[in-house]
């Protein structure tokens, strides 16, 4: 299935996850297996089909990459409207493979305030996590009902860090004065270029510690059995420890855990493309004009070359 706004230049495409894995299932067992070994495999299909239909229960997956700036936010807002719209929550499920290393606050909370309207919606949400869900990361993934990580994903670093380079004394070094005007005493607490104060620091510092106590109860709330202080230390943890410190729920693979849900329940794939400009298309259509010339060139190249590989034959090895 195919939904388009006309007002983004995207398109969401839906995959029923079932029906994928059947088609692959079968083409290997008719390939590989005995006649009986697929009567077994079709009355198997069959039994799965009338189980999904009898639990009438849907899997959405949506799929969210976490660069700094959370930009994915833009794609998981409409995936996450779709769903709204048309899943039965209280029913149907949603599950989202998570990963990200974190990056800008507000991006991060964008992000994690999307998947807040799931959980206020009454669906279960369980996140995945195969690689990393560190600190903006991990903002994301507490909301789950449930976090299921991989054996060695990285995930916590529940911290704040800011990193601002000062070039004030290579300035004066070579004679260059830095004006900074501002209404408001701490309208800039430290700059790049500019003579930091001991109050600006200090101010700066605050806000990077309320920004903290934010970030920890933001967590707190939705995993309330978590001990926050204990790992809000700005640390990250692999697997089983990160069990052991309820920082996630279970110890299991995204494809692992999709591959048992799909006997019970028809799985829905839910991914974003980018629709391509013009110019990308007309791009595109000159990559594929090439590729398709390039064969043909080739062999009349070829063609050429061995022509008059068999003259020169003859010419030194005359024949009669």
């Amino acid at each position: 299935m195919l939904f388009h706004n006309p007002k983004l230049p995207a398109e969401i495409r839906i995959s029923h996850l079932n029906a994928r894995i059947n088609e692959q299932r079968k083409k290997i067992a008719q390939t590989t297996a005995s006649r009986l070994e697929l009567l077994q495999l079709a009355q198997q299909l069959a039994k799965e089909a009338r189980s999904r239909k009898k639990n009438n229960q849907k899997i959405f997956v949506l799929d969210f990459k976490g660069d700094t700036a959370a930009s994915a936010v833009e794609q998981l807002r409409e995936e996450i409207t779709l769903i709204l719209a048309t899943a039965k929550s209280g029913r149907d499920r949603v599950v989202v493979r998570l990963e990200s290393p974190g990056g800008m606050v507000h991006g991060y909370g964008l992000a994690a305030a999307q998947l807040v309207r799931l959980r206020d919606a009454g669906f279960h949400l369980t996140i995945c996590v195969d690689k990393v869900a560190a600190s903006g990361g991990y903002m994301m993934a507490c909301i789950g009902s449930e976090i299921v990580s991989a054996p060695f994903a990285v995930v916590g670093s529940i911290g704040v860090v800011a990193q601002v380079p000062n070039f004030n004394r290579l300035l004066k070094e070579h004679h260059v004065d830095f004006e900074l005007y501002t209404a408001g005493q701490f309208k800039r607490t430290v700059t790049m270029f500019g003579e930091n104060t001991p109050e600006g620091k200090a101010k700066f510092e605050e806000e990077l510690q309320q920004t903290h106590q934010l970030f920890k109860h933001f967590v707190e709330k939705y995993r309330p059995k978590l001990n926050i202080e204990s790992v809000a230390t700005g640390e990250h943890w692999y697997g089983q420890d990160a069990q052991s410190l309820n920082l996630i729920d279970k110890i299991q693979t995204s494809d692992e855990y999709l591959l048992g849900l799909l006997p019970q329940h028809d799985v829905y794939v839910i991914t974003t493309r980018r629709k391509p400009s013009l110019g990308e298309k007309l791009g595109l259509q000159a990559a594929q004009i090439a590729d398709s010339l390039v064969p043909s060139v080739m062999n009349k190249l070829m063609d050429v070359l061995n022509q008059k590989n068999a003259d020169l034959v003859q010419v030194r090895d005359p024949k009669f």
